[in-house]
């Protein structure tokens, strides 16, 4: 069933979504979105949530990388080994994420990060089972 997804619309969608997720995690550390509806309700600073939000917003880019290159939207020579070793981690880390959000002290984590982390779960899982050569 999950390879009936497209590839590419797989690897085109986490970008898109990642991508806003990033632009979300700016808004926060710009502080335009209130920090206390992130990270499960638990930050209590502003000082603590750059740090957070910082550390959020360097994996967002290394998966977006990892992403691109996997899709040979970045021209980049690294094995697919590690490309894929690196996907299904992100796939467990997503799978985790969506069992945490699920127990979130905000509704906005549980209603709206619940739902995203399972499909970026489930796609990723599609990118990282694509048979090299088969993307094409």
């Amino acid at each position: 069933m999950i390879s009936q997804i497209p590839y590419k619309k797989a690897i085109d969608i986490v970008l898109v979504i990642l991508s806003m997720v990033s632009l979300f995690h700016l808004l926060v550390l710009t502080e335009i979105i209130p920090y206390n509806i992130v990270w499960a309700g638990k930050i209590n600073s502003v000082s603590e949530m750059r740090v957070f939000e910082f550390f959020s917003l360097s994996i967002n880019t290394v998966i977006i990388f990892v992403i691109a290159i996997k899709a040979n939207y970045l021209k980049w020579n690294v094995p697919v080994r590690f490309l894929n070793g690196f996907i299904w981690f992100i796939f467990f880390l997503f799978s985790l994420n969506t069992i945490g959000n699920l127990f979130a002290a905000t509704n906005f984590e549980k209603f709206v990060f619940t739902p995203m982390t399972f499909i970026l779960a489930v796609l990723c899982l599609r990118i990282v089972k694509e048979k090299q050569g088969e993307s094409k």
